[in-house]
């Protein structure tokens, strides 16, 4: 059985049944059968109904997002937000797939010769609860779009949320069988895999269920996309707006209670500003209201899980027995739910899970720096390399730590990092590899094919 759990009051939500073996197989074959009748429909039938997906999200707005803060815990205003964007990436693709993927003309010393963009088939979608809706949309609306068929293995504290979205394709028009939800654990994913309607995966989630998804893709030749988390670094120089900066830092550590893995992470702040940033990033850290998710005056609801708000508590704990002070938060609270206060630790050295590790929760990482070079040294002195900010009222110096020194898939200058879908999004080192959103998302799951005419 899969179980939702309301993670602020421990009550129960809805318990379901997994899929058995046998209706596994069921369902992929009937979407791979749809999918090769999906594939021969053109872009303007596509759009239709990708547009009529957005419309549907945006007319159940309110009972998704509903479904999101129960099963996981993120604020109802935050929920109605994340459904209004899957809208929006709905909206995008279908105005803009069909130029994506038009054919390329190459002059060679053929008669005719192009690049065509074709759909490889069924992909398979491993996705994480911290953004119900979004994870999966942003890579549904692109592969559908496409040609593709799509089956979703979501985390099981978010089941309602994954048939919520099998739901809105069909509601749209969508044929019956082109997205499916197959309700099972994390052990029969390896199973799927191996099913040959299964072409590709894509995957967002831990390091180790990365690794253990593409050593399965890689031994059956199966194209694969990861992002696998981030502890995300924004470097605070000495001629940074402290106003702005403070405030855009704490609403970027605050996402989602922490729970993003673009959110910010590590704080690398330049010795003459250090002090100053400290101060006032703690006292506005300080004013956030934990509480009610349902209530709109709460700046951050519970942790997912009882389990991962224990964990984080426990890195938080070691980072202060290696010798990080606590300056806030760091306790957890009495009662009911999975809540975790605003965090943050100064004194944060090498050797310290705040410093080596992804802190998914509401807890700041304040990294101390002599001074630029120092700062980019420490921004890169991590495994990940997903996204990343600095800080600066020197636009052109923002611009060139950005582009030629920060080891990131994405940096923004003087703002917080957060995902687009006119622009790519994805990672290097241990955050994955591969891209969504943009043009360079259609492209992951198509055949990219040679064409030539003597």
């Amino acid at each position: 059985m899969l179980t939702s759990i309301n993670p602020a009051t421990g009550e129960t939500i809805e318990t379901f049944p997994e899929h058995s073996r046998d209706e596994i197989h069921e369902i992929l074959n009937l979407v791979d059968r749809q999918q090769t009748m999906w594939r021969l429909t053109g872009f303007g039938e596509r759009s239709v109904l990708m547009k009529k997906a957005a419309e549907q999200l945006l007319k159940g707005e309110e009972k998704y997002a509903r479904r999101m803060t129960l099963e996981m815990g993120k604020t109802f205003r935050s929920a109605r937000a994340e459904v209004e964007k899957c809208a929006w990436v709905c909206e995008y693709y279908a105005e803009h797939a069909e130029s994506f993927l038009q054919n390329e003309p190459v002059e060679t010393d053929a008669s005719e010769s192009y690049v065509a963009f074709r759909p490889l088939g069924v992909v398979l979608a491993v996705m994480p609860w911290n953004f119900p809706l979004w994870q999966v949309f942003r890579f549904a609306a692109p592969a559908l779009m496409a040609g593709n068929g799509a089956v979703l293995k979501h985390a099981s504290n978010v089941t309602g949320s994954a048939l919520d979205i099998e739901e809105v394709f069909r509601e749209a028009g969508f044929p019956e069988n082109l997205f499916r939800t197959l309700k099972i654990n994390s052990n029969k994913v390896a199973g799927v895999l191996e099913h040959p309607a299964i072409k590709a995966v894509t995957l967002t989630g831990s390091g180790p269920a990365g690794r253990a998804v593409a050593e399965k893709a890689g031994s059956l030749l199966k194209k694969t996309v990861l992002e696998l988390g981030g502890s995300d670094p924004y470097i605070i120089l000495e001629d940074a707006d402290l106003d702005e900066t403070v405030e855009t830092c704490v609403a970027s550590r605050l996402i989602n209670a922490g729970q993003s893995c673009i959110a910010a992470k590590r704080f690398i702040v330049v010795e003459p500003v250090l002090d100053e940033f400290t101060e006032r990033f703690i006292e506005v850290m300080a004013a956030k209201k934990m509480g009610d998710p349902f209530n709109d005056e709460s700046d951050l609801g519970p942790q997912a899980r009882n389990d991962l708000r224990d964990e984080l508590h426990e890195q938080v704990q070691a980072s202060i027995r290696a010798g990080a002070v606590c300056r806030l938060g760091g306790t957890v609270p009495e009662g009911n739910g999975a809540y975790y206060p605003p965090t943050v630790l100064t004194n944060v050295t090498p050797g310290m899970p705040a410093y080596d590790e992804e802190l998914f929760g509401p807890v700041a990482a304040i990294i101390s720096a002599r001074d630029e070079t120092d700062a980019v040294r420490i921004a890169n002195d991590n495994p990940f390399g997903l996204g990343s900010a600095v800080f600066t009222r020197d636009t052109e110096r923002g611009k060139r730590i950005a582009e030629n020194e920060i080891e990131a898939g994405c940096c923004f200058v003087n703002q917080f990092v957060k995902s687009d879908p006119r622009l790519p999004f994805g990672g290097i080192k241990e955050s994955g590899y591969g891209r969504e959103l943009s043009h360079y998302g259609i492209r992951e799951f198509v055949n990219i094919k040679t064409v030539y005419v003597k």
